[in-house]
């Protein structure tokens, strides 16, 4: 069935139309949302209000300038419930620029004319060239724009700021993002500046299937990043650690939504110096929880690396599905064969995920993009799929009828009953006379007749052993 525009005041629009936060939001993807973007140069608190807004850290914080470098989006939920719009946190605007400093000013740049709102940071202790310089380059904008004056801590630091009032704007604010003053004025001036009247909520009849771009840096990540969405979203360098924050974007595939993250290149933390990339690093790892498949990038040429074993591993453990996507494929030699023999010795190597898919791809050229969107989807459907009581003990009795479990004074246990406890992640619970006997290997000789029974042969599969009575101990196998 096609999607169905909902009914009512929010579908069709009309201004003063509401959207409520509660669970039925779900339901709904709500398009059109007006966009609110954080300018200025670099460290003036741009980051920190991003997260005061949100009330998550969600954009990493320091003080050094320079650490935001892509635009970081997210979804603002306005006080009281009824509106939402886009909100994006740039990086600073600078005069004197070295290494990334172009691209970063240039995408910075380009999303001033998208915003439908401008919040022009600057700081309330001093006036720097580039606030001069950036205030000019805003000025024709300013019908659409607030000067916000960060770091007023106080009311005696808003009669120092007043000289930031000789730019001409009409719209100013004193706030302090880090202290919470007058973010709350704030907010009600940015829902009195917008146009909520374009908004769509358009019914959802499946979820949005979520993925997260991992792997060690300079694999690719923000290259398939940006072909997946057809917009250059992430910087793309050959000097490893350009990402820093997580990307997310929004495309549909197939006439399905998905939501694509691109994190930071995880490194060995033995070669992680820097406060910054270590908390880019935890934050990318921390995604995995929020995605339903991961899609680690490993160098076709390089091949599978321990850190590459240690993040499938990690995704495993969060009962994700895994993708290996053999990336920089175009590089590769056109021999016969050269897929399989790789795809052979990755599964080698790493014996225990033999059940994940591989797939060869080239974000340059373009090519396996299909293929691997093909099984994303797929994947998905695995990790979604409900298995019916009556059918999970029907199979494991017939299993445990033509493989019985070791037999011994020490070791014997039966099966008694199964259920299936959870979706996407998959997760099976097996009650059992005494679970502390249960060797390793029947565990896994289960979970693999399972994948095989089901049809869930492509993703992890987590079984839990209790014991059948309440004052035996239990035992978990995953």
């Amino acid at each position: 069935m096609g999607k169905k525009e909902k009914s009512g005041p929010a579908a069709r629009g009309t201004p003063g139309s509401e959207i409520s936060a509660t669970p039925e939001q779900n339901l709904f993807r709500y398009e059109n949302l007006p966009m609110v973007a954080l300018v200025g140069r670099p460290n003036v608190g741009k980051s920190t209000l991003f997260n005061r807004l949100l009330h998550k850290r969600r954009a990493i914080t320091d003080p050094r300038p320079g650490v935001t470098r892509d635009p970081i989006e997210a979804e603002l939920l306005l006080p009281g419930g009824r509106f939402r719009c886009r909100l994006v946190d740039t990086g600073g605007f600078k005069l004197e620029r070295e290494g990334l400093d172009d691209l970063v000013v240039a995408r910075s740049l380009s999303v001033l004319t998208k915003a439908d709102l401008l919040l022009f940071l600057v700081d309330a202790t001093d006036i720097s060239p580039e606030d001069e310089e950036f205030a000019a380059l805003l000025r024709p904008m300013s019908q659409r724009l607030v000067l916000v004056v960060n770091k007023a801590d106080s009311p005696d630091r808003d009669n120092q700021a007043w000289s930031h009032l000789r730019w001409g704007y009409d719209d100013v604010i004193f706030i302090s993002a880090e202290h919470n003053r007058n973010i709350d004025l704030l907010t009600e001036k940015i829902g009195k500046r917008l146009d909520f009247s374009k908004i769509r909520a358009v019914d959802v009849e499946r979820a949005d299937i979520r993925i997260a771009i991992m792997g060690k840096p300079n694999t690719g990540k923000s290259s398939l990043l940006n072909i997946l969405l057809g917009e250059e979203r992430s910087i793309v360098s050959d000097l490893p650690g350009t990402t820093r924050d997580v990307v997310e974007g929004r495309f549909t595939w197939k006439g399905r939504g998905i939501v694509v993250l691109d994190t930071a290149g995880i490194r060995r933390k033995k070669k992680v110096h820097d406060d910054v990339e270590y908390y880019s690093v935890t934050r990318s790892i921390a995604v995995v929880s929020q995605a339903d498949i991961v899609i680690l990038m490993i160098d076709a040429q390089e091949g599978l690396t321990d850190q590459d074993k240690k993040i499938a591993a990690f995704a495993v453990d969060e009962g994700r599905g895994v993708i290996f996507a053999l990336s920089k494929w175009d590089l590769m030699p056109e021999i016969k064969n050269t897929f399989e023999a790789s795809r052979d010795k990755l599964r080698f190597f790493f014996g225990q995920m033999a059940y994940a898919p591989v797939v060869a791809i080239s974000a340059k050229e373009g090519s396996g993009l299909d293929k691997l969107m093909n099984t994303v989807i797929s994947l998905h459907a695995m990790l979604s799929r409900k298995i019916e009581t009556s059918r999970l003990n029907k199979a494991i009795s017939q299993w445990v009828e033509s493989n019985p479990p070791p037999i011994g004074p020490s070791t014997r246990f039966k099966l008694r009953y199964a259920v299936q406890t959870s979706v996407n992640p998959q997760k099976f619970t097996v009650f059992v006379t005494r679970p502390e006997v249960v060797p390793d290997s029947y565990v896994s000789f289960l979970k693999n007749k399972m994948r095989k029974e089901f049809g869930l042969d492509g993703i992890p599969v987590s079984l839990e052993l209790k014991a059948s009575r309440k004052d035996w101990n239990s035992r978990k196998k995953s």
